[in-house]
């Protein structure tokens, strides 16, 4: 299984150096180490190497193993509006130009750091299938995001069928909602088309209480104390 999942398979984990919900929160200590390291060293264990995109100094002069490549992100793709698509197109482009690009990338968000080894082999099993041009990570939602709609000149435009606006909450199917854990996808294809999106996307469902997105301190803490609990688990 595990020569299965490393074979030709690379984990991303992009850093970036500004945030402002939380200062330095990929960096910040959390349960006795960095909260990326939590990343790194998952994707260390499930596939084996990973690349870091990142402006963050401290993580520049990192010397991690020699199976985690750190790649340094130019200024003008680590601005507060800079989406995720220039940045895997420009680690791409290095890995392509020294001729290590590898056939599927999993993308695992530093801010994830619950996302269990097993969400990992589930993705990646999936997107293997070849059902699918994108693999994500997805948790359950409240369905009544179906009855919504945005706005136009005055004009309501449903998001979804039209009916859903008028039904009831619980008779709407179950939704489901990215969580930012994991993203399977193809590095060519990303440097093809430019962006991560894809006509045909599978997901893999994560619990709730693993699906904690960092993004303020109370998320930080909230994230912290479940991984404290579950190593002293592990440990017992």
């Amino acid at each position: 299984m595990l020569e299965e999942l490393q074979a030709d398979a690379l984990a991303i984990i992009p850093l970036r150096a500004g945030s402002k919900g939380l200062r330095n929160k990929n960096i910040r200590p959390m349960a006795g180490k960095p909260l990326y390291r939590h990343s790194v060293d998952q994707a260390l264990r499930v596939f084996g190497r990973c690349s870091i995109s990142t402006d963050i100094p401290d993580v520049l002069d990192w010397r991690g193993p020699t199976a985690c490549q750190v790649v340094k992100r130019p200024a003008e793709l680590a601005g507060d509006q800079t989406s995720i698509s220039p940045v895997l197109v420009h680690l791409f482009q290095h890995l392509n130009r020294r001729n290590t690009l590898p056939g599927i990338a999993v993308l695992m968000q530093a801010t994830s750091p619950l996302r269990r080894d097993e969400d990992l082999r589930n993705a990646i099993a999936l997107y293997r299938e070849g059902r699918f041009g994108l693999v994500m990570s997805v948790v359950k939602a409240d369905r009544s995001i179906l009855k919504y709609g945005v706005q136009k000149d005055g004009r309501f435009i449903p998001v979804s069928r039209p009916d859903y606006c008028f039904s009831n909450r619980q008779s709407l199917p179950e939704t489901v909602r990215p969580n930012g854990a994991i993203y399977v996808f193809s590095p060519q294809a990303i440097l093809s088309s430019g962006g991560l999106s894809a006509e045909s996307i599978g997901c893999v469902e994560m619990p709730e209480e693993y699906s904690i997105d960092i993004d303020n301190q109370a998320d930080f803490e909230a994230a912290e104390q479940m991984l404290m609990q579950s190593a002293f688990r592990e440990a017992s």
